[in-house]
């Protein structure tokens, strides 16, 4: 059976968690590991302040937290993506306008986001589908312009970037996943990244259950307590000991990933240039991270027949979002524009397995398969 996903371990995640329970005797949050992880990110990518959180769900949480959504705020998001992109503003009382995909790329058409902006309009999420980076200059141009915060939903883009610029570096916050069909995991896991100086102070607030216990403990204030709304937004040691282990082998993880991802395209280039179905659109602007490969076939029907295809000879492929805008809890709030494009990849676009452990002789059995 070729799976879908298979989690990698790099060989260090049970001594590193060994560590912090027996060596640093910490398996609560913000320990040794915590602060490892974070500045790693600080330091590789220039991101301003980086926060772990148990999950990328959380990241974007504490984000619609730190942009004071209020009942009746408007927050523009794609509609062809995770449902939390969209929930933790909707758990704030945001109205979400679903903004349509591009018709190359699932991402955003940042061309349309301007007519949807009204006087309600606060926020801009950008998803970065697949690791492929959204417009990010005309999407901070329109928010600039109209005074929005942008939060980019990187849960897919660590190591991406966008004109030469870490992805999660260019919007006001970026939300990170570590989830176990990420390049790099820890099982559950997420970040949140802070650019804007305005809101650092109050993000290690709001992630230490809104308490000022990280000052305290830096020796920076001589006691603390209650000053703000929060949660407790911050994983254990043993999360953050696991996601050291993979930080620390990133840079091979990485190139064994677009080595499958190349040894995929190449194949099935012949194949697309025929029409039986799309590769995926790396625009110029943008880097492939390997996060996933896809395929867009030209229908639900082929897409369905060359799902259970591959089934057939022990070759997991999913499908991945249906349209937001669309769901069952959605669709009666939504205002009735149409998603077209959206909606095309919800009918038509297939993730084929792609994982650390993915051999190529793997990826030539499902070439041969698709090709029959």
């Amino acid at each position: 059976m070729i799976d879908f996903n298979r989690p990698h371990l790099t060989g260090n995640e049970v001594k590193y968690i060994q560590e912090a329970v027996t060596d640093f005797r910490q398996i609560s949050g913000n320990g040794v590991f915590t602060k490892r992880c974070q500045h790693f990110f600080e330091e590789k990518y220039g991101f301003k302040k980086c926060l772990l959180t148990t999950s990328c769900t959380d990241a974007l949480e504490m984000a619609a937290i730190l942009c004071d959504i209020q009942p009746g705020d408007e927050v523009i998001v794609p509609s062809y993506t995770f449902v939390s992109s969209a929930l933790a503003f909707v758990r704030a009382g945001a109205k979400i306008v679903f903004a349509d995909s591009m018709e190359r790329n699932p991402n955003i058409d940042a061309e349309t986001i301007e007519a949807l902006i009204t006087p309600r309009t606060k926020v801009i999420v950008p998803v970065h589908y697949a690791g492929v980076a959204c417009d990010m200059d005309r999407i901070m141009e329109i928010a600039g312009k109209y005074h929005l915060l942008v939060v980019e939903d990187a849960a897919q883009a660590i190591d991406s970037f966008y004109k030469g610029r870490p992805l999660g570096s260019i919007g006001h916050f970026a939300a990170f996943s570590f989830h176990e069909t990420k390049n790099i995991i820890s099982g559950e896991g997420g970040m949140l990244v802070v650019n804007d100086d305005r809101f650092v102070r109050r993000a290690e607030i709001i992630w230490e259950k809104g308490t000022n216990r990280a000052e305290f403990f830096r020796g920076e204030v001589n006691k603390y307590g209650w000053c703000d709304t929060g949660s407790s937004f911050l994983p254990s040691e043993i999360i953050a000991a696991f996601l050291w282990a993979q930080l620390e082998e990133m840079d091979s993880i990485q190139s064994k990933r677009k080595a499958l991802w190349e040894e995929y395209y190449h194949r099935l280039k012949p194949l697309a240039d025929t029409g039986r179905f799309h590769l995926p659109d790396i625009p110029a602007y943008a880097t492939n991270n390997a996060h996933m490969f896809y395929l867009v076939c030209n229908s639900l029907e082929e897409r369905t027949a060359m799902i259970q295809r591959l089934k057939e000879h022990d070759i997991q492929a999913v499908f991945h979002y249906l349209s937001l805008h669309s769901s069952p809890f959605y669709r009666t709030k939504h205002d009735g524009r149409s998603l077209h494009h959206c909606d095309h990849y919800s009918d038509a676009l297939v993730r084929l397995p792609m994982f650390y452990d993915l051999k190529t002789e793997d990826v030539e059995k499902i070439y041969n398969i698709i090709a029959l």
